[in-house]
């Protein structure tokens, strides 16, 4: 373990991995890493993962020092859910279908469902009993009853049309769970239309409903026995997370989110705002974008189709740290997609030179199936080696000092020597090929997402124990800023132990009006609020799509306010550096041009080739961090009394008029620790009203300053 100085006001993050189940410490207020444990994963233990999660709490407040009184906030990230789907080990779910007529023969149709295919040979193990009239309990019970004899141990209420009035999948509910089974409704999953999705994704998070229960039961005894008091929060897919009882009622949202805690280390502990994150186990990298210091989030793929369900926008890719390499006998054909631990081997680099002495080139099948040509070490004595892109990256000096992944440069130089006399080249230039290779599908994800994204100025940030055998050498062939985040490779857990409560709240309404936008925000807002989140610092980004009647509004919130002494910890030469190359010119050219307690806004004109220049505008926060990127945008300086007039004006003056309708400005107000982002509604009068509602419960002589952007 290790350790550092105990401190006051501990979060703490604890990350379930496949192997390995992590735990950080974290200081509350400057994020410092205090301690940090690693213990096996408790897979076939009788409590499960729960057992793990409470051997690396254990071990932590042991090992550190950390009382009970301590902990301000604990939060654990699980594959879980995530493997539960993936191997199809999911409950039998009921389907109680609501309705008759077109109605029940829509819900009829659903039993198809049980031809989703969770993996190879395993299906999704579905029931179905018809509810013809909800209001009927004698009715109701029957078909609980069906299921329940059809061995159904969960039960899914559905309804075509429950997200306009969800009565019916409520009295189906209240029956299911008077009967003691648990259950989900598909009005409680998502307020969007399409019944086939909507049922999909219900089902799904029914089928690992049970088994999330029983974990979340497990780790909150455990929690409460220790005597802490803190919010216990779970890692959500989106990169935020959720509360214990949230996560019981839909414990879907848990899926997928292994990539999203390491996002959101990287958003929180490395301060990225516009960037791409690349976090490098041992088999794979799984690579996301950070966009105007937000995560990017879509509707998940799940047993091959779309659901509802919120997740991060990952790309994976079948290159990690121990990805072996492959050999023709004449040239590197390819690394990966085998790695050591598929071949049961360790690392050459991290062996004792003196063991790799006269080691000679072998090829292997890592298994029965797989073809021999990947390559391994083996020594005079008949040991053998896994011969990694670790080790090239660490025989080329790609790997700097202090990395997770750093071993030994002569051991490094001995375990590529063999594969080098086999190419007839030098140590170096064979590490080199082999990094190159191994970057190609790496580097083809990274300019995909920089093209779809429009990302200008990037950083690479690389996470995960693998980070340093495919960050560095990406970073420096693709001319892009990099940096390793501190701690890769415990990310994760770390977070776990930063992340924010997030929720997302969509609804389809027809020609909405501003009090069904303001709604629909408020509940979002409510939702983040009520799982622990401190009022005072809740940003919810709402957008409206009229094509589609879709309203989302998205809140975020810490569960403290989290505050530091600006000009303490704040290096301005730095911050306008960092800004200056952002924005792609000299820091000299870079000016201040409004402030308010809590952020600054920079802004500098930008030169473009044949075209006028543009004012680009950077706001950063009292941490130093770019929080907003705007190009060709103004600024307004108010106060919160006179915003509403001033700013309905600003939005007039760049509203746009055209075939297609009106487009208003993109609006991005800063008003106490908040950025309230606005952009993503286009209608002039709903914009207005947005823009009272975040002002509302402020001070008439609050400053705030408006970032405006006229759309193209």
């Amino acid at each position: 373990m290790t350790q550092h100085p105990r401190r006051a006001g501990v979060r703490i993050g604890i990350d379930v991995g496949g192997t390995f189940t992590d735990a950080v410490a974290v200081d509350a207020r400057s994020f410092e890493l205090l301690a940090q444990v690693k213990v096996p994963t408790s897979h076939d233990h009788a409590d499960g993962v729960a057992a793990g999660i409470i051997e690396a709490l254990e071990k932590l407040q042991a090992g550190a020092g950390i009382g009970a009184g301590d902990v301000s906030f604990l939060a654990h990230g699980t594959t879980q859910a995530t493997n539960a789907l993936l191997e199809g080990d999911v409950a039998t779910v009921g389907i109680a279908g609501i309705g008759s007529g077109f109605d029940g023969f829509a819900t009829k149709r659903l039993r198809s469902l049980g031809k989703l295919e969770l993996a190879p040979g395993r299906k999704l193990p579905v029931r179905f009993a018809a509810v013809r009239d909800p209001g009927d309990p004698v009715a109701v019970k029957e078909a609980i009853a069906s299921l329940r004899a059809d061995g159904a141990e969960v039960v899914v209420a559905v309804e075509p049309f429950s997200v306009d009035d969800p009565e019916g999948e409520r009295l189906v509910m209240a029956a299911v769970h008077e009967n003691g089974l648990p259950g989900t409704a598909t009005h409680e999953i998502t307020g969007l239309y399409g019944l086939a999705k909507r049922a999909r994704t219900a089902v799904l998070n029914a089928g690992i409903m049970p088994r999330m229960i029983t974990t979340a039961d497990l780790v909150e005894r455990s929690v409460t026995r220790a005597g802490i008091t803190a919010p216990l929060m779970v890692m959500r897919g989106d990169g935020g997370v959720m509360s214990l009882p949230e996560m019981r009622r839909r414990p879907l949202l848990t899926a997928l989110s292994g990539p999203a805690a390491g996002v959101a280390g990287a958003l929180m502990g490395e301060k990225l705002s516009e960037g791409i994150f690349l976090e490098t186990g041992g088999t794979s990298t799984d690579i996301s974008v950070v966009r105007r210091g937000r995560v990017q989030v879509g509707h998940a793929h799940l047993g091959g189709r779309e659901t509802y369900l919120p997740a991060l926008d990952v790309r994976t890719v079948g290159i990690g740290g121990g990805s072996l390499v492959r050999f023709s006998g004449r040239a590197i054909t390819d690394v990966g997609p085998r790695s050591a631990h598929i071949a049961g081997l360790s690392y050459a680099c991290f062996a004792p030179a003196s063991a790799l002495a006269g080691a000679k080139l072998v090829t292997i099948a890592p298994r029965p199936d797989d073809p021999a040509d990947y390559v391994a070490l083996e020594t005079p004595s008949g040991a053998r080696y896994a011969l990694t892109l670790t080790c090239a990256a660490n025989a080329l000096g790609a790997v700097p000092s202090g990395a997770y992944a750093r071993s030994d440069a002569e051991s490094a130089r001995l375990a590529l020597l063999p594969l080098a006399q086999a190419l007839g080249t030098s140590v170096e230039e064979a590490a080199r090929a082999v990094l190159r290779q191994a970057s190609k599908p790496v580097r083809a994800v990274v300019d995909e997402l920089v093209r779809a994204y429009r990302l200008e100025h990037i950083t690479l940030v690389g996470g995960g124990g693998g980070a340093a055998a495919v960050t560095p050498f990406l970073g420096q062939d693709t001319g892009h800023d990099w940096k390793l985040a501190a701690h890769s490779e415990v990310i994760s857990p770390l977070g776990a132990a930063l992340a924010l409560v997030r929720e997302s709240v969509e609804r389809i309404v027809p020609s909405p009006s501003n009090a069904d936008i303001l709604a629909t925000r408020a509940a979002a807002e409510a939702a983040v609020i009520e799982q622990g989140a401190d009022p005072a610092g809740v940003e919810v980004d709402v957008t409206v799509d009229p094509r589609r009647n879709l309203i989302r509004a998205v809140a975020t919130g810490a569960t403290e306010l989290r505050t530091k002494d600006r000009a303490a910890t704040v290096d301005e030469a730095a911050v306008r550096a960092e800004v200056a190359r952002s924005m792609g010119v000299p820091a000299a050219e870079v000016t201040e041009l409004a402030a308010t307690p809590q952020h600054r806004v920079w802004g500098a004109r930008a030169r473009r080739r044949f075209r006028r220049p543009v004012q680009h505008v950077r706001v950063v926060d009292g941490e130093g961090v770019i929080r907003l990127h705007s190009a060709g945008a103004l600024v307004e300086s108010t106060t919160v009394g006179e915003a509403p007039g001033r700013l309905a004006t600003v939005v007039d003056r760049h509203t746009r008029y055209g075939d297609g309708g009106s487009r208003a400005p993109a609006v991005w107000l800063l008003v106490g620790p908040k950025i309230a982002d606005l952009s993503g509604v286009l209608d002039r009068d709903q914009l207005v009203a947005l823009i009272g509602a975040e002002l509302k419960t402020r001070a008439p002589d609050e400053p705030v300053v408006a970032v405006v952007a006229d759309r193209p």
